[in-house]
């Protein structure tokens, strides 16, 4: 069977809200070796679409042409006061006959105005959730995670989050191994869960000097090992005393409680993904034993590992990690 797939877009579209989901599913095919899917670029009228970036796509007209999945674009187009009533009535009419209709990034304000979201959960990008919660407040809008499926609606946050969103929707029509091929051939770690954060705990930290980020990211490719504030610290060819001071004024955090961050986030990739007892993803990733493992959880997501695993195989909504300060 052939799906096809629609990518509406419009001037001012962010260019790798389109490219990004496009290659997975054309990679897809091509792993394959099968027509899965027939690609369209749509937009209004059809014709050349400039992107942000200033990039010209060639696009076909919104016609009558039955689709299995719409996927709208995001980008500076997309505010809620740049939305045309053509635009919109053009959105509604490629999305009468989907089977599921999706947006990327700020892609949602224009499901949102079209009514398509009205009493639905949802997600954007983390900087724009805000505006759409005031402007549509019918939505119940989640900023902090990567997808949203709520019933044949999905929504994804910013940018690259679309190839996670495709990922998931490949996953969905013909099983997770050809998904975990085709995130192989885009060199991207297999489909981030849907309710994982936005945000990362390297992002979160914010360590100014180039030192401080080669600690965090060696601690991080040896979360299995031990890592006292000794072993970090002659990674920064520093001794212990300094390292602490210097890390501590840099990240607002101690060495400890930056590790077991690290490890928490860790850890949370491997709950949510589902096919590991909890005790391996415990000391898989450093934690001494399970009890230590569910008391950081407990501190950083507000619920223990197992809490966690049900609530993402229920697809029911999961605990945020904190934000960047």
């Amino acid at each position: 069977m052939t799906r096809d797939i629609g990518f509406f877009i419009f001037p001012d579209f962010q260019i790798l809200d389109l490219t990004g989901p496009l290659a997975a599913f054309q990679i897809a095919g091509m792993v394959a070796e099968a027509e899965h899917y027939r690609l369209h670029v749509l937009s209004q009228h059809g014709g050349g679409v400039t992107a942000t970036a200033g990039l010209e796509v060639v696009t076909k007209p919104v016609d009558a042409r039955r689709l299995d999945t719409l996927i709208i674009a995001g980008g500076r187009g997309t505010r809620p006061a740049a939305q045309p009533p053509g635009r919109l009535a053009a959105v509604r009419s490629a999305a009468s006959g989907a089977r599921r209709v999706a947006s990327v990034c700020t892609g949602a304000f224009i499901l949102a105005a079209t009514g398509l979201l009205d009493g639905r959960s949802a997600t954007t990008h983390w900087r724009h959730a805000a505006s759409l919660q005031r402007h549509y407040p019918s939505i119940r809008v989640d900023g902090d995670r990567i997808f949203v499926k709520d019933g044949p609606v999905w929504t994804s946050a910013g940018i690259t989050a679309g190839i996670d969103l495709a990922l998931a929707m490949i996953e969905e029509d013909h099983g997770s191994a050809l998904a975990r091929t085709v995130a192989r051939e885009l060199v991207v770690y297999h489909r981030r869960p849907g309710g994982q954060s936005q945000f990362s705990a390297m992002l979160d930290l914010e360590p100014d000097s180039d030192r401080v980020r080669q600690v965090l990211s060696f601690a991080r490719e040896h979360l299995g090992e031990a890592l006292p504030v000794e072993r970090l610290a002659e990674a920064a060819c520093l001794s212990p005393r300094q390292f602490g001071r210097v890390f501590r004024a840099e990240t607002d955090e101690t060495p400890a409680r930056a590790v077991e961050r690290l490890r928490a986030e860790a850890a949370r990739m491997r709950v949510e993904a589902g096919t590991e007892p909890i005790e391996a993803i415990a000391a898989s990733v450093g934690f001494a034993d399970p009890e230590r493992m569910r008391r950081a959880f407990l501190r950083r997501f507000g619920q223990p590992p197992q809490a966690i695993k049900r609530a993402t195989r229920m697809g029911s909504p999961v605990p945020s990690v904190s934000r960047p300060r």
